[in-house]
């Protein structure tokens, strides 16, 4: 099918342009727009730095019970920086497609905001076991099965990562020690479950901190020398 396109043409004799109408002539091609690339950050190493920072800090403060004293400083980094961050983080996931982080980072910021309101006088649950200015067995039981659930969360986790990277799978087997340690602490007592859930959840930390760096150390921020591998434990097809 033809179609009119209107061309002009120079007339070297009177040296002014004529217009001319080409009945044949294709119509010229159409502009072609380009589509829009999003590119989007990996918000897995911030949740992971969260996740490695809380737990030091409360592994620190398990092994230092005696010197520190009061843990409530545990409340800042639980609350204003572990449950904002890695929840933040698990939506973002939820968001790019990726539900295992999502569900795991998402679930470890809320730990880290329940955990923080044990240690908030407003929330009262340790004046409920008080008597007489004595807190009863009846408090570190009530903290055991709270430990004990959320030890049983993260082996679940663990089991779900059993094919990502070796820290991961580390981090959060180690957890699962940890949690183990503290929650068997405080039903009984035992000072040497304690010592062993804090160095437990210290080496878990850095565990958490190598995930995170091995992600976020790359090509266009460091040096080759700096960078990690991401240790890979298997395929994807296996």
């Amino acid at each position: 099918m033809s179609s009119n396109y209107i061309t002009e043409k120079e007339d070297p004799k009177n040296n002014y342009y004529v217009q001319t109408l080409n009945m044949d002539a294709p119509a010229p091609p159409a502009p072609q727009m380009q589509p829009y690339q999003r590119t989007f950050g990996n918000p897995a190493p911030l949740g992971l730095v969260a996740y490695g920072t809380v737990f030091l800090c409360s592994s620190i403060l398990t092994l230092a019970s005696k010197s520190v004293g009061s843990p409530n400083l545990l409340l800042v980094f639980a609350t204003f920086y572990g449950g904002i961050s890695q929840t933040l983080v698990g939506m973002w996931e939820m968001f790019l497609g990726n539900t295992f982080s999502a569900t795991l980072f998402a679930t470890s910021g809320g730990f880290n905001f329940s955990c923080g309101a044990l240690y908030l006088p407003q929330i009262g649950l340790k004046a409920a076991y008080t008597v007489d200015g004595v807190v009863g067995q009846e408090f570190y039981n009530a903290i055991g099965i709270y430990l004990g659930i959320w030890d049983l969360i993260t082996f679940l986790f663990f089991l779900g990562a059993l094919r990502t990277t070796a820290p991961t799978v580390a981090t959060l087997g180690l957890t699962v020690c940890a949690l183990t340690c503290l929650c068997l602490n405080a039903f009984t007592g035992n000072p040497h479950l304690a010592t062993a859930g804090g160095a437990l959840g210290i080496i878990a930390s850095f565990g958490a901190y190598y995930s995170a760096f091995s992600l976020f150390w790359t090509q266009q921020t460091t040096f080759s020398f700096i960078r990690l591998p991401p240790l890979a434990i298997a395929p994807s097809n296996v």
